[in-house]
């Protein structure tokens, strides 16, 4: 039996839901998506109650939500200090710099994640439910419109066939693998 294994299997999942709703938050914000979207409003209520304070300390800049950026970051150092206590029992030997920089890595894996998912659903939903309208598949395409038209420019669309989100996929694989992103627990 593993209990502490558990328990962190537990407390980083919840931590990763959060954290990828508050990510969610500060894309839909970027892209401008639709906020009268029904996972928009929910994304919206979900993040309002620790946003709302925190924006009165971190204001946005130059069209960007600071402070959701910051709640990202926290959480994620958060979900690693709390993962390493249950593990270690301490954080003694624990370098700043080190722990920076791998809430950076966690981060930007969690952002490349995210689009990774995003694709494959969208790509899932466009062969079920194609021509029909639903409110997530109308969201994910916001969110990864910005990534994907530059793809479509280098491979456009043949014979009604979209091969673009491979090359984005692709991207991020070698995003990752070059960066060393998604390896060990955070």
């Amino acid at each position: 039996m593993n209990p502490a294994g558990a328990l962190v299997f537990i407390l980083g999942y919840l931590f990763d839901i959060y954290i990828m709703i508050v990510l969610a938050r500060f894309l839909l914000q970027i892209v401008r998506a639709d906020f009268y979207n029904p996972i928009s409003q929910f994304i919206v209520k979900a993040t309002t109650p620790i946003l709302k304070p925190l924006r009165r300390i971190i204001p946005g800049f130059g069209g960007i939500d600071v402070a959701s950026i910051v709640l990202m970051l926290a959480l994620v150092l958060i979900k690693m200090i709390v993962i390493i206590l249950i593990y270690n029992g301490t954080l003694a030997g624990l370098s700043p710099l080190d722990l920076g920089i791998t809430v950076i890595k966690s981060a930007a894996n969690t952002l490349l994640n995210f689009y990774m998912f995003s694709i494959f659903i969208s790509i899932l939903m466009s062969w079920i439910a194609q021509g029909s309208y639903n409110p997530l598949v109308a969201l994910l395409h916001q969110i990864t419109e910005p990534v994907m038209a530059p793809a479509r420019k280098i491979l456009p669309p043949m014979g009604g066939l979209d091969l673009s989100p491979m090359i984005i996929l692709v991207l991020i694989s070698t995003i990752k693998v070059l960066f060393g992103l998604g390896q060990g627990p955070f």
